[in-house]
Protein backbone atom coordinates (compact mmCIF):
# COMPACT_ATOMS: atom_id res chain seq x y z
CA UNK A 1 0.00 0.00 0.00
CA UNK A 2 0.57 3.74 0.12
CA UNK A 3 3.41 4.99 2.83
CA UNK A 4 1.91 6.23 5.56
CA UNK A 5 2.27 10.01 5.07
CA UNK A 6 1.34 12.41 7.89
CA UNK A 7 1.18 16.38 7.65
CA UNK A 8 -0.19 16.96 11.18
CA UNK A 9 0.99 20.71 11.08
CA UNK A 10 0.81 23.25 14.87
CA UNK A 11 2.54 26.10 14.88
CA UNK A 12 5.61 27.84 13.15
CA UNK A 13 4.62 30.85 15.73
CA UNK A 14 1.66 32.87 17.35
CA UNK A 15 0.88 34.98 14.06
CA UNK A 16 0.98 33.74 10.38
CA UNK A 17 4.78 34.47 9.98
CA UNK A 18 6.28 34.25 6.16
CA UNK A 19 8.03 31.31 5.32
CA UNK A 20 10.24 30.62 2.39
CA UNK A 21 9.70 27.22 2.69
CA UNK A 22 6.31 25.49 2.29
CA UNK A 23 7.58 22.58 4.34
CA UNK A 24 8.17 25.15 7.77
CA UNK A 25 4.33 27.10 6.65
CA UNK A 26 3.03 28.26 10.01
CA UNK A 27 -0.04 26.05 11.07
CA UNK A 28 -0.84 28.06 14.30
CA UNK A 29 -3.26 30.73 13.86
CA UNK A 30 -4.02 33.55 16.33
CA UNK A 31 -7.00 35.42 15.54
CA UNK A 32 -7.00 38.88 14.76
CA UNK A 33 -7.81 41.16 17.59
CA UNK A 34 -10.13 43.89 16.24
CA UNK A 35 -11.59 46.03 18.88
CA UNK A 36 -11.76 43.84 21.87
CA UNK A 37 -11.45 44.96 25.53
CA UNK A 38 -8.64 44.44 27.74
CA UNK A 39 -10.59 41.57 29.22
CA UNK A 40 -12.07 38.34 28.56
CA UNK A 41 -15.15 38.98 25.71
CA UNK A 42 -18.59 38.89 27.41
CA UNK A 43 -17.33 39.04 31.03
CA UNK A 44 -17.47 42.22 32.84
CA UNK A 45 -13.76 42.97 33.00
CA UNK A 46 -13.17 44.36 29.68
CA UNK A 47 -11.91 47.31 30.66
CA UNK A 48 -9.93 46.85 33.96
CA UNK A 49 -7.28 49.13 34.47
CA UNK A 50 -4.59 49.20 37.06
CA UNK A 51 -4.70 52.56 39.27
CA UNK A 52 -1.24 54.58 39.11
CA UNK A 53 0.68 53.87 41.85
CA UNK A 54 -1.33 50.61 42.80
CA UNK A 55 1.97 48.98 42.41
CA UNK A 56 4.54 50.79 44.51
CA UNK A 57 7.76 49.59 42.84
CA UNK A 58 10.62 48.61 45.14
CA UNK A 59 14.21 47.82 44.37
CA UNK A 60 15.06 43.96 43.50
CA UNK A 61 17.65 43.29 46.11
CA UNK A 62 21.52 43.39 44.51
CA UNK A 63 21.62 38.99 44.96
CA UNK A 64 20.53 36.07 43.08
CA UNK A 65 16.79 35.45 43.73
CA UNK A 66 14.64 31.99 43.06
CA UNK A 67 14.90 32.99 39.39
CA UNK A 68 16.28 35.61 36.91
CA UNK A 69 15.61 39.31 38.11
CA UNK A 70 16.89 42.41 36.01
CA UNK A 71 19.30 42.57 38.60
CA UNK A 72 21.36 39.32 37.72
CA UNK A 73 19.67 38.69 34.37
CA UNK A 74 19.71 42.40 32.54
CA UNK A 75 20.46 40.46 29.62
CA UNK A 76 16.81 38.96 29.75
CA UNK A 77 14.55 40.61 31.97
CA UNK A 78 14.34 44.84 32.45
CA UNK A 79 13.36 46.66 35.29
CA UNK A 80 9.30 46.36 35.61
CA UNK A 81 9.59 42.68 34.61
CA UNK A 82 8.81 40.06 36.68
CA UNK A 83 9.71 37.22 34.18
CA UNK A 84 10.93 37.45 30.59
CA UNK A 85 8.50 40.28 28.28
CA UNK A 86 5.84 40.48 31.03
CA UNK A 87 5.38 43.54 33.46
CA UNK A 88 4.26 43.88 37.34
CA UNK A 89 1.15 46.00 35.55
CA UNK A 90 0.16 42.60 33.32
CA UNK A 91 0.13 40.40 36.11
CA UNK A 92 -1.63 42.63 38.48
CA UNK A 93 -4.01 43.16 35.50
CA UNK A 94 -4.60 39.59 35.48
CA UNK A 95 -5.46 39.21 38.70
CA UNK A 96 -7.71 41.77 38.56
CA UNK A 97 -9.66 40.38 35.30
CA UNK A 98 -10.00 37.48 37.96
CA UNK A 99 -11.26 39.16 40.79
CA UNK A 100 -14.42 40.86 38.18
CA UNK A 101 -15.33 36.80 36.98
CA UNK A 102 -15.59 36.27 40.62
CA UNK A 103 -17.58 39.21 41.35
CA UNK A 104 -20.06 38.23 38.52
CA UNK A 105 -20.37 34.63 39.68
CA UNK A 106 -20.94 35.76 42.95
CA UNK A 107 -23.45 38.33 41.70
CA UNK A 108 -25.37 35.26 39.69
CA UNK A 109 -24.88 33.21 43.17
CA UNK A 110 -27.18 35.52 45.13
CA UNK A 111 -27.41 38.27 47.18
CA UNK A 112 -25.50 36.56 50.54
CA UNK A 113 -22.44 36.06 48.15
CA UNK A 114 -22.02 39.25 46.15
CA UNK A 115 -20.95 40.63 50.41
CA UNK A 116 -19.63 37.58 51.37
CA UNK A 117 -15.07 37.65 51.51
CA UNK A 118 -14.22 35.70 48.84
CA UNK A 119 -10.82 33.40 49.37
CA UNK A 120 -9.24 32.48 46.37
CA UNK A 121 -6.01 29.95 47.18
CA UNK A 122 -3.71 28.93 44.48
CA UNK A 123 -0.69 26.44 45.04
CA UNK A 124 2.78 26.19 43.06
CA UNK A 125 4.06 22.94 41.79
CA UNK A 126 6.55 20.94 44.53
CA UNK A 127 9.66 19.87 43.58
CA UNK A 128 9.03 16.10 42.23
CA UNK A 129 12.03 13.32 42.39
CA UNK A 130 12.96 11.06 39.99
CA UNK A 131 14.77 8.97 42.58
CA UNK A 132 15.93 9.46 46.21
CA UNK A 133 17.15 13.08 46.25
CA UNK A 134 17.37 13.41 42.40
CA UNK A 135 15.18 15.50 40.93
CA UNK A 136 13.51 16.33 37.88
CA UNK A 137 13.67 19.85 36.27
CA UNK A 138 11.04 22.06 38.35
CA UNK A 139 8.11 23.14 35.92
CA UNK A 140 5.65 25.36 37.38
CA UNK A 141 2.14 24.85 37.99
CA UNK A 142 1.02 27.48 34.52
CA UNK A 143 -2.12 28.67 36.64
CA UNK A 144 -0.07 29.80 39.64
CA UNK A 145 2.18 31.00 37.51
CA UNK A 146 0.10 33.13 35.62
CA UNK A 147 -1.31 35.09 38.42
CA UNK A 148 2.04 35.50 40.17
CA UNK A 149 5.23 35.58 37.55
CA UNK A 150 6.63 33.18 40.67
CA UNK A 151 9.24 30.33 39.13
CA UNK A 152 10.20 28.53 42.63
CA UNK A 153 8.09 25.44 44.51
CA UNK A 154 6.57 25.46 47.49
CA UNK A 155 4.80 28.69 47.03
CA UNK A 156 1.34 30.12 47.18
CA UNK A 157 -0.87 32.85 45.89
CA UNK A 158 -4.33 34.14 48.13
CA UNK A 159 -6.85 36.36 46.66
CA UNK A 160 -9.34 38.07 48.95
CA UNK A 161 -11.82 40.86 49.51
CA UNK A 162 -15.63 41.30 50.33
CA UNK A 163 -17.46 40.98 47.59
CA UNK A 164 -14.28 41.24 45.25
CA UNK A 165 -11.13 39.10 45.80
CA UNK A 166 -8.97 41.94 44.71
CA UNK A 167 -6.02 42.03 47.56
CA UNK A 168 -3.24 39.48 47.13
CA UNK A 169 -1.00 37.56 49.19
CA UNK A 170 1.89 35.30 48.45
CA UNK A 171 3.77 32.98 50.21
CA UNK A 172 7.09 32.00 49.17
CA UNK A 173 9.75 29.75 50.99
CA UNK A 174 11.63 31.25 53.63
CA UNK A 175 15.51 32.09 53.02
CA UNK A 176 17.51 29.04 54.43
CA UNK A 177 21.26 29.71 54.16
CA UNK A 178 21.98 25.54 54.62
CA UNK A 179 19.30 24.62 51.73
CA UNK A 180 20.50 27.40 49.49
CA UNK A 181 24.09 26.03 49.80
CA UNK A 182 22.70 22.62 48.06
CA UNK A 183 19.79 24.10 45.92
CA UNK A 184 20.47 27.33 45.05
CA UNK A 185 19.25 31.04 46.00
CA UNK A 186 15.75 31.87 47.25
CA UNK A 187 13.83 35.14 46.52
CA UNK A 188 12.70 34.99 50.15
CA UNK A 189 10.07 37.96 51.17
CA UNK A 190 11.97 40.88 50.33
CA UNK A 191 12.90 39.65 46.79
CA UNK A 192 9.21 38.34 45.89
CA UNK A 193 7.58 41.71 47.05
CA UNK A 194 10.34 43.58 45.03
CA UNK A 195 10.26 41.36 41.95
CA UNK A 196 6.33 40.96 41.70
CA UNK A 197 5.22 44.36 42.91
CA UNK A 198 3.06 42.75 45.64
CA UNK A 199 3.33 44.24 49.00
CA UNK A 200 2.16 41.44 51.08
CA UNK A 201 4.52 38.17 51.17
CA UNK A 202 5.11 35.64 54.11
CA UNK A 203 6.93 32.53 54.09
CA UNK A 204 5.22 29.26 53.09
CA UNK A 205 4.82 27.86 56.51
CA UNK A 206 2.43 30.81 57.46
CA UNK A 207 -0.32 30.11 54.96
CA UNK A 208 -2.40 28.05 57.32
CA UNK A 209 -2.50 30.89 59.46
CA UNK A 210 -3.24 33.62 57.46
CA UNK A 211 -6.12 31.22 55.48
CA UNK A 212 -7.67 30.96 59.01
CA UNK A 213 -7.85 34.37 60.16
CA UNK A 214 -9.28 35.76 56.30
CA UNK A 215 -12.24 34.55 57.56
CA UNK A 216 -13.82 33.50 53.83
CA UNK A 217 -17.24 32.48 53.26
CA UNK A 218 -16.90 31.61 49.79
CA UNK A 219 -13.56 29.82 48.82
CA UNK A 220 -12.81 29.30 45.19
CA UNK A 221 -9.99 26.40 44.98
CA UNK A 222 -9.47 23.45 42.79
CA UNK A 223 -9.21 20.31 45.74
CA UNK A 224 -10.17 17.43 43.42
CA UNK A 225 -6.59 17.36 42.07
CA UNK A 226 -4.31 20.12 44.51
CA UNK A 227 -1.37 21.26 42.85
CA UNK A 228 0.86 20.48 46.00
CA UNK A 229 -0.17 17.93 48.19
CA UNK A 230 1.87 18.55 50.87
CA UNK A 231 0.53 22.28 51.04
CA UNK A 232 -2.89 21.42 50.17
CA UNK A 233 -2.47 18.55 53.34
CA UNK A 234 -0.92 20.57 55.92
CA UNK A 235 -2.45 24.27 55.47
CA UNK A 236 -5.80 24.28 52.92
CA UNK A 237 -7.75 20.97 54.24
CA UNK A 238 -8.41 22.60 57.78
CA UNK A 239 -10.23 25.43 56.02
CA UNK A 240 -11.91 23.04 53.80
CA UNK A 241 -13.06 21.08 56.92
CA UNK A 242 -14.21 24.06 59.26
CA UNK A 243 -15.80 25.72 55.59
CA UNK A 244 -18.24 25.17 52.50
CA UNK A 245 -17.55 23.33 49.47
CA UNK A 246 -15.13 25.33 47.42
CA UNK A 247 -15.92 26.55 44.20
CA UNK A 248 -13.38 25.48 41.11
CA UNK A 249 -11.54 28.33 39.96
CA UNK A 250 -9.77 26.46 37.02
CA UNK A 251 -12.64 27.52 34.17
CA UNK A 252 -12.07 30.84 35.17
CA UNK A 253 -8.26 31.14 34.76
CA UNK A 254 -8.40 29.00 31.46
CA UNK A 255 -10.71 31.68 29.98
CA UNK A 256 -8.39 34.30 31.04
CA UNK A 257 -5.47 32.39 29.97
CA UNK A 258 -7.24 31.79 26.34
CA UNK A 259 -6.57 35.18 25.35
CA UNK A 260 -3.34 36.52 24.97
CA UNK A 261 -2.21 39.91 25.40
CA UNK A 262 0.37 41.61 22.93
CA UNK A 263 3.04 40.63 25.05
CA UNK A 264 2.01 37.09 25.35
CA UNK A 265 2.05 37.03 21.47
CA UNK A 266 5.66 38.19 21.33
CA UNK A 267 6.56 35.20 23.83
CA UNK A 268 4.81 32.89 21.47
CA UNK A 269 6.05 34.11 18.00
CA UNK A 270 9.60 34.07 19.50
CA UNK A 271 9.52 30.49 20.43
CA UNK A 272 7.37 29.25 16.91
CA UNK A 273 10.37 31.08 15.13
CA UNK A 274 12.96 29.43 17.40
CA UNK A 275 11.67 25.90 16.65
CA UNK A 276 10.91 26.39 12.84
CA UNK A 277 14.64 27.13 12.91
CA UNK A 278 15.28 23.88 14.60
CA UNK A 279 13.59 22.19 12.29
CA UNK A 280 15.13 23.58 9.11
CA UNK A 281 18.37 22.56 10.54
CA UNK A 282 17.09 19.34 11.42
CA UNK A 283 15.81 18.72 8.34
CA UNK A 284 19.21 19.76 6.25
CA UNK A 285 21.22 17.26 8.48
CA UNK A 286 18.37 14.45 7.42
CA UNK A 287 20.19 11.52 5.41
CA UNK A 288 19.28 8.07 4.82
CA UNK A 289 19.81 5.70 6.86
CA UNK A 290 19.63 8.14 9.97
CA UNK A 291 19.19 7.18 13.66
CA UNK A 292 15.51 8.86 14.88
CA UNK A 293 17.90 9.52 18.15
CA UNK A 294 20.27 12.00 16.07
CA UNK A 295 17.26 13.72 14.47
CA UNK A 296 16.26 14.20 18.31
CA UNK A 297 19.36 15.46 19.51
CA UNK A 298 19.66 17.73 16.16
CA UNK A 299 16.16 19.19 17.72
CA UNK A 300 16.80 19.76 20.94
CA UNK A 301 20.06 21.24 20.43
CA UNK A 302 19.01 23.55 18.18
CA UNK A 303 15.91 24.61 19.89
CA UNK A 304 18.66 25.26 23.21
CA UNK A 305 20.89 26.76 21.45
CA UNK A 306 18.74 29.47 19.59
CA UNK A 307 17.44 30.85 23.40
CA UNK A 308 14.43 28.08 24.50
CA UNK A 309 14.23 26.57 27.90
CA UNK A 310 13.80 23.49 27.26
CA UNK A 311 11.72 21.46 24.68
CA UNK A 312 7.39 21.62 25.59
CA UNK A 313 7.08 17.91 25.55
CA UNK A 314 8.72 14.30 24.77
CA UNK A 315 9.31 15.15 20.78
CA UNK A 316 8.05 12.35 18.62
CA UNK A 317 10.71 11.39 15.88
CA UNK A 318 8.99 8.31 13.48
CA UNK A 319 10.28 7.16 10.91
CA UNK A 320 8.01 5.05 8.39
CA UNK A 321 5.02 3.47 9.68
CA UNK A 322 6.13 4.40 13.30
CA UNK A 323 4.40 7.96 12.57
CA UNK A 324 1.16 5.92 12.72
CA UNK A 325 1.80 5.91 16.34
CA UNK A 326 0.83 8.96 17.57
CA UNK A 327 2.71 9.77 20.31
CA UNK A 328 6.04 7.66 19.73
CA UNK A 329 8.61 8.69 21.73
CA UNK A 330 11.12 6.15 21.62
CA UNK A 331 12.93 8.11 18.94
CA UNK A 332 15.11 5.04 18.74
CA UNK A 333 14.85 2.95 15.44
CA UNK A 334 16.98 4.04 12.18
CA UNK A 335 15.26 5.08 9.40
CA UNK A 336 15.73 3.91 5.85
CA UNK A 337 16.74 5.38 2.62
CA UNK A 338 13.58 6.10 0.86
CA UNK A 339 11.41 6.24 4.24
CA UNK A 340 9.30 9.72 5.32
CA UNK A 341 10.26 11.09 9.05
CA UNK A 342 7.77 12.72 11.54
CA UNK A 343 9.03 15.30 13.93
CA UNK A 344 6.70 16.78 15.95
CA UNK A 345 8.28 18.88 18.70
CA UNK A 346 8.45 22.34 20.35
CA UNK A 347 9.74 24.42 22.83
CA UNK A 348 8.80 26.58 25.65
CA UNK A 349 10.25 30.53 26.00
CA UNK A 350 9.54 31.97 29.58
CA UNK A 351 6.49 30.06 29.74
CA UNK A 352 5.09 29.66 26.10
CA UNK A 353 5.50 27.35 23.92
CA UNK A 354 5.18 26.04 20.09
CA UNK A 355 4.05 22.97 18.77
CA UNK A 356 4.89 21.81 15.32
CA UNK A 357 4.70 18.85 12.99
CA UNK A 358 6.13 18.21 10.03
CA UNK A 359 7.23 15.14 7.75
CA UNK A 360 9.74 14.74 5.41
CA UNK A 361 11.86 12.10 3.12
CA UNK A 362 15.37 11.47 5.13
CA UNK A 363 16.73 11.68 1.74
CA UNK A 364 15.87 14.46 0.70
CA UNK A 365 13.59 13.59 -2.32
CA UNK A 366 9.72 12.87 -2.52
CA UNK A 367 8.58 9.58 -4.63
CA UNK A 368 5.71 10.23 -6.50
CA UNK A 369 3.23 8.42 -4.43
CA UNK A 370 4.69 10.57 -0.90
CA UNK A 371 4.39 14.10 -2.73
CA UNK A 372 0.89 13.12 -4.01
CA UNK A 373 -0.62 12.66 -0.20
CA UNK A 374 1.63 15.32 1.20
CA UNK A 375 0.33 17.58 -1.18
CA UNK A 376 -3.47 16.16 -0.80
CA UNK A 377 -2.73 16.71 3.85
CA UNK A 378 -1.33 20.22 2.66
CA UNK A 379 -4.06 21.51 0.83
CA UNK A 380 -6.67 20.20 3.20
CA UNK A 381 -4.48 22.39 5.55
CA UNK A 382 -4.41 25.52 3.80
CA UNK A 383 -8.41 25.50 3.52
CA UNK A 384 -8.82 24.88 7.47
CA UNK A 385 -6.12 27.79 8.17
CA UNK A 386 -8.49 30.12 5.61
CA UNK A 387 -11.73 29.01 8.24
CA UNK A 388 -9.53 30.50 11.38
CA UNK A 389 -11.95 33.55 12.31
CA UNK A 390 -13.63 34.40 15.38
CA UNK A 391 -17.40 33.33 15.39
CA UNK A 392 -16.22 29.81 14.22
CA UNK A 393 -15.60 26.87 16.36
CA UNK A 394 -12.61 24.15 16.58
CA UNK A 395 -14.98 22.01 16.07
CA UNK A 396 -16.94 23.19 12.94
CA UNK A 397 -13.16 23.14 11.44
CA UNK A 398 -12.77 19.71 12.36
CA UNK A 399 -15.79 18.80 10.56
CA UNK A 400 -14.89 20.63 7.83
CA UNK A 401 -11.31 18.96 7.67
CA UNK A 402 -13.25 15.51 7.79
CA UNK A 403 -14.90 16.40 4.55
CA UNK A 404 -11.91 17.79 2.83
CA UNK A 405 -9.62 14.46 3.60
CA UNK A 406 -12.53 12.35 2.71
CA UNK A 407 -12.93 14.01 -1.20
CA UNK A 408 -9.04 13.92 -1.37
CA UNK A 409 -8.85 9.75 -0.04
CA UNK A 410 -11.46 9.59 -2.87
CA UNK A 411 -9.41 11.30 -5.23
CA UNK A 412 -6.62 9.25 -4.52
CA UNK A 413 -8.05 5.67 -4.88
CA UNK A 414 -7.45 5.23 -1.18
CA UNK A 415 -11.49 5.12 -1.11
CA UNK A 416 -13.62 4.05 -4.09
CA UNK A 417 -15.38 6.86 -6.18
CA UNK A 418 -18.88 4.74 -5.35
CA UNK A 419 -18.05 5.72 -1.54
CA UNK A 420 -21.22 7.31 0.22
CA UNK A 421 -20.30 10.80 1.78
CA UNK A 422 -21.59 9.09 4.88
CA UNK A 423 -18.47 6.32 4.97
CA UNK A 424 -16.04 8.45 3.49
CA UNK A 425 -16.07 10.83 6.72
CA UNK A 426 -16.31 7.59 8.26
CA UNK A 427 -12.82 6.44 6.64
CA UNK A 428 -11.74 10.21 7.35
CA UNK A 429 -11.57 9.34 10.66
CA UNK A 430 -9.95 6.19 10.24
CA UNK A 431 -6.93 7.70 8.59
CA UNK A 432 -7.34 11.02 10.94
CA UNK A 433 -8.30 9.59 14.27
CA UNK A 434 -7.21 13.18 16.02
CA UNK A 435 -9.04 16.27 16.08
CA UNK A 436 -8.25 19.02 14.03
CA UNK A 437 -5.96 21.16 16.53
CA UNK A 438 -6.10 22.80 20.15
CA UNK A 439 -5.42 25.92 22.09
CA UNK A 440 -2.01 26.82 22.70
CA UNK A 441 -0.67 28.84 24.66
CA UNK A 442 1.02 28.59 28.46
CA UNK A 443 0.87 24.71 27.63
CA UNK A 444 0.83 22.90 24.52
CA UNK A 445 -2.93 21.51 25.12
CA UNK A 446 -3.63 25.02 26.52
CA UNK A 447 -6.56 25.92 28.57
CA UNK A 448 -8.33 21.98 28.03
CA UNK A 449 -11.43 23.61 30.20
CA UNK A 450 -12.37 25.23 27.25
CA UNK A 451 -14.20 23.57 24.91
CA UNK A 452 -13.47 23.23 20.75
CA UNK A 453 -17.03 23.62 20.92
CA UNK A 454 -17.06 26.88 21.75
CA UNK A 455 -17.01 30.59 18.65
CA UNK A 456 -13.30 31.89 18.57
CA UNK A 457 -12.58 34.89 19.95
CA UNK A 458 -9.76 37.44 18.73
CA UNK A 459 -6.43 36.96 20.86
CA UNK A 460 -6.84 33.18 20.94
CA UNK A 461 -3.93 30.79 19.68
CA UNK A 462 -4.86 27.13 17.73
CA UNK A 463 -3.05 25.23 16.13
CA UNK A 464 -4.32 23.52 12.51
CA UNK A 465 -2.89 19.90 11.80
CA UNK A 466 -5.35 17.88 9.50
CA UNK A 467 -3.24 14.14 8.67
CA UNK A 468 -3.67 10.98 7.34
Amino acid sequence: GRHAVTDRCPPVAATMLPSTSTLVRSAVKLLPRGNWGRGCVGCPCRNISVKPGGLKPKTVPPRYLGQPSPYTHPHLIKHGEVTPGLSQTEYELRRQRLASLIEAQGDRLGPSASSSTHVVIVLSHPTRYMTNDIPYPFHQNQDFLYLSGILEPDSALVLYGKGRPDQAILFVPRRDPGKELWDGPRSGKDGAAALTGIERVHSTEELGVVLKSLEGTLLWYDSSQPAHPRLHQAHVCPVLEAGPMPHSLRPLIHSLRALKSSAEVALMQEAGHITAQAFRRTMALSQGDVDEAVLFAKFDFENRIHGANFLAYPPVVAGGNRANTLHYINNNQIIKDGEMVLLDGGCEYFGYVSDITRTWPVNGKFSPAQAELYEAVLEVQRSCLSLCSPGVSLDHIYNTMLALLGRQLRQLGIVRASTSDADVVKAARRYCPHHVGHYLGMDVHDTPELSRSQPLQPGMAITIEPGI
